[in-house]
């Protein structure tokens, strides 16, 4: 089992919150590009993909798994993993720690946008600070979104 480098993962969502890795193509104009961007801190704090089928993975524009560019997908691939790449558990907010992923959902129980918590300065939402691109922010508080449900994936590790 390899392990999980919260570190380096919150080093690269500072790096590209306000930038795009053009090696990871861009989603903005498709969809969004919080869940690749997510995808990408999380490729860069464990360095595992899953080229499974129904895996994780981004090789081009054309050849990604929905889990790498779609919330809905991440979330599924991220508390179901059982192969190799990162997997996680649903933890209560108050759970939080630097390195884990948000999802938020505007309607509840729909989520569509995700990020990476960059740090942790209190359990409440105000301080909880993200990371995480479609509206680029980086260090922002939890509490500025207008979201009806956030979710918490603790990340366990990387296999």
């Amino acid at each position: 089992m390899a392990g999980y480098d919260r570190a380096a993962a919150i080093a690269y969502a500072h790096r590209w919150a306000f930038a795009r890795n053009l090696a990871f193509g861009v989603f903005d104009e498709i969809g969004g590009d919080c869940a690749n961007f997510t995808s990408q801190c999380l490729y860069a704090g464990g360095g595992v993909m899953n080229m499974a089928e129904n895996g994780w993975y981004y090789r081009n524009m054309r050849d990604r798994s929905p889990s790498w560019t779609g919330v809905f997908f991440l979330n599924r691939f991220l508390v179901g993993n059982a192969g190799p790449g990162p997997y996680a558990e649903a933890r209560p907010l108050e759970g939080a720690r630097p390195g884990d992923v948000f999802l938020m959902a505007f309607v509840e129980g729909i989520f569509t946008h995700s990020g990476l918590v960059v740090a942790v300065q209190s359990p409440d939402p105000s301080g909880i600070l993200i990371a995480a691109h479609t509206i680029d922010s980086d260090n922002r508080p939890l509490s500025t979104y207008a979201y009806e449900e956030v979710r918490i994936l603790h990340i366990l590790g990387t296999r």
